[in-house]
């Protein structure tokens, strides 16, 4: 019988390897893994809106990885949130973990505060401004530790789901992928509706100009791109997604950050790229703001997909408010929701993650 791929699945890229790897991993036993971080460049006014200030940034992570292991928060108050009230994405893919449960792995990349949760140690440390020049400390050895924990996760499940938590990630992104040589600007997303590109493009080239790089000059180098103008996530969720996709399929569940991790996974170890696919939701592949095709199309020939997710008939305008182009995606918001849809044979749907998140936002933010 010919698998037929679910109408809340779109695929964007690759349609062909797109479908070839949900077959793959339909109805089949997934682990979800988040990799998590903070960076000094998160708290440059104007980058980003994963907190209720910059400075409560520092906090996104943790609380984050607190609600998808307890279902609420313990370092803070409620949950992280935009300045604007939003929710973070994290009530997602907790949704999705509640609907088709899976085993969750965490791993610090590098954090100002941790977690109340167990966690995967690559001896990272928190990023500093990537304006430096001197962004991350150690990435190779997080992500040669990384891999060796990735090959070990790979043991135990069918497939491996890959998120991240890291508030500025989209402009250390962009700064890698510039100082990789990759035409990134003006294609990276946001938090925000309206995309800082220039504020973005200006911060990466102090980085680049204080570490004496031009764009491309370190093609060859992904490590020290990272440690140039990156964030403690990116090495470790790189090996970790290189370890696994030696012998398991990965999904990496982000936006254009994971484009950035693609790029460096193709660096260290291109012969693992056929074992990927990256997993987002509608609002980053509709957003106009941005291009997640085109990054990954220069990477390389990796499917990406989406997530169907529809807000605009909640009965929250907490969560409407995802369709005016806020928040968009984080904590593998998508790809847990397509691992979700295809572990569970096509049993959940978005529909009914609808109504899980509607129950969680309830609980968790609207009684507050």
């Amino acid at each position: 019988m010919t698998f037929k791929v679910p109408e809340d699945i779109v695929l964007c890229l690759n349609e062909a390897g797109g479908k070839a790897f949900l077959e793959r991993i339909w109805n089949r036993k997934a682990a979800y893994s988040c990799v998590i971080g903070n960076t000094e460049t998160a708290k440059i006014p104007g980058v980003s809106a994963a907190g209720a200030n910059p400075d409560a940034t520092d906090f996104t992570p943790a609380a984050d990885m607190e609600l998808l292991y307890f279902g609420r928060c313990k370092c803070i108050d409620g949950v992280p949130i935009t300045p604007d009230g939003i929710p973070t994405p994290g009530i997602i893919t907790m949704s999705a973990l509640k609907l088709a449960p899976m085993p969750v792995f965490i791993v610090n990349g590098g954090v100002r505060v941790r977690p109340h949760t167990p966690y995967v140690e690559v001896d990272g440390t928190a990023g500093d401004d990537i304006r430096t020049g001197k962004a991350v400390k150690g990435a190779e050895k997080a992500y040669d530790r990384a891999v060796v924990a990735g090959k070990q996760l790979a043991r135990t499940v069918d497939y491996l789901v890959v998120g991240e938590s890291i508030p500025g990630g989209t402009t250390t992104a962009l700064g890698v992928l510039t100082a990789m040589g990759y035409n990134a600007n003006g294609k990276v997303a946001s938090t925000f509706p309206v995309n800082p590109h220039d504020l973005k493009a200006k911060v990466v080239a102090e980085g680049l100009k204080a570490c004496g790089c031009s764009p491309g000059m370190l093609k060859n180098d992904a490590m020290a791109a990272v440690q140039a103008v990156g964030d403690p996530m990116m090495a470790p969720a790189a090996g970790l997604i290189a370890g696994a996709a030696e012998s398991i399929p990965v999904l990496m569940a982000g936006g254009t950050q994971m484009a950035a991790v693609l790029a460096i996974i193709k660096s260290m170890d291109d012969t693992v790229m056929d074992n990927l696919a990256l997993g987002t939701t509608r609002w980053i592949t509709e957003d106009k703001a941005s291009d997640l095709r085109d990054l990954v199309r220069q990477i390389g020939n990796v499917p990406v997909l989406s997530a169907k997710l529809n807000f605009s008939l909640s009965r929250y305008d907490g969560l409407k408010i995802f369709e005016t182009g806020l928040v968009k995606e984080g904590v593998g918001a998508g790809g847990s929701t397509i691992a979700a849809i295809a572990s569970s044979g096509g049993k959940v749907t978005c529909r009914s993650m609808l109504d899980e998140i509607e129950k969680n936002y309830a609980r968790l933010v609207s009684r507050r």
